[in-house]
């Protein structure tokens, strides 16, 4: 074994040994049953209440995407089904981040416009539902 052979041994056991005392208190969470289940469960809980949330912002402007993406971040801690989610979704936002950059000047304007009027309608939906919210100053 040359010495080059060693240092990367050597770097690799470094690296597992930082990761396993990373999660050291997870693993002790997984000896305990009940800690296990209220873990998962708190983490499936929080996870999923980002992820409505970020729902609930996608018409909206904002980072309701960026917000979604943060609850599967949070679920894929835990659960694997969350991970590969995630993992899937980047692959998709990269992929149509990419088509769009191919495409001509008028598409994407015209890709930007139809985002703008699906912003707009959903505030003229909202303004029809709840009204002008008081905050506003009227004007006129």
């Amino acid at each position: 074994m040359t010495k080059q052979d060693n240092q990367h041994t050597s770097d690799a056991s470094a690296e597992d040994h930082a990761l396993a005392d990373r999660f050291r208190w997870r693993r002790v969470l997984r000896r305990n049953r009940a800690l296990d289940l209220t873990y998962r469960i708190t983490v499936g809980l929080v996870g999923t209440a980002i992820i409505a949330v970020g729902i609930v912002l996608l018409p909206l402007p904002g980072p309701g995407w960026l917000i979604i993406f943060a609850g599967l971040f949070v679920l894929g801690t835990e659960f694997e089904w969350a991970e590969r989610l995630l993992h899937f979704a980047r692959r998709q936002v990269g992929a149509w981040t990419d088509w769009v950059k191919r495409q001509s000047l008028l598409v994407r304007g015209l890709i930007g416009l139809g985002c703008l009027l699906v912003v707009a309608g959903a505030i003229w939906v909202y303004v029809a539902w709840q009204g002008v919210p008081e905050w506003i100053p009227y004007i006129g």
